[in-house]
């Protein structure tokens, strides 16, 4: 992603802008006049992580703790965008580990 994040989102306006243009919408129809700033916004989050550094957010949150058995988070919400249709994907996701020496905390499992 860009750098100036207003430099993102005003691009990926007119992008949305010209897509409904592009399929015969008035884009000055009230009900559209402020989707490409939606669009932008919701774009802008759903791509997010992509400027985070996984590595970096878990071993901000690593505790020592002489603690062996498996640890398990279940059912943690995520999406994202397919990079080949930049369409929305959803679901639930389950991670376990065994700790060695360290464990993690849970927040960060799920934020990664």
């Amino acid at each position: 992603m860009l750098k100036d994040s207003e430099k993102a989102k005003e691009m990926l306006m007119q992008s949305c802008h010209n897509m409904l243009q592009a399929i015969g919408e008035d884009v000055n129809r009230e009900g559209l006049v402020k989707t490409p700033d939606r669009v932008a916004r919701a774009i802008l989050e759903a791509t997010a992580g992509y400027n985070e550094d996984p590595e970096a957010i878990l071993r901000g949150a690593m505790f020592k703790e002489d603690y062996s058995q498996m640890v398990i988070v279940k059912d943690i919400d995520f999406y994202s965008l397919c990079e080949h249709h930049l369409l929305p994907f959803f679901g639930k996701v389950h991670v376990a580990y065994i700790p060695n020496g360290y464990i993690t905390g849970l927040s960060k499992i799920a934020r990664v």
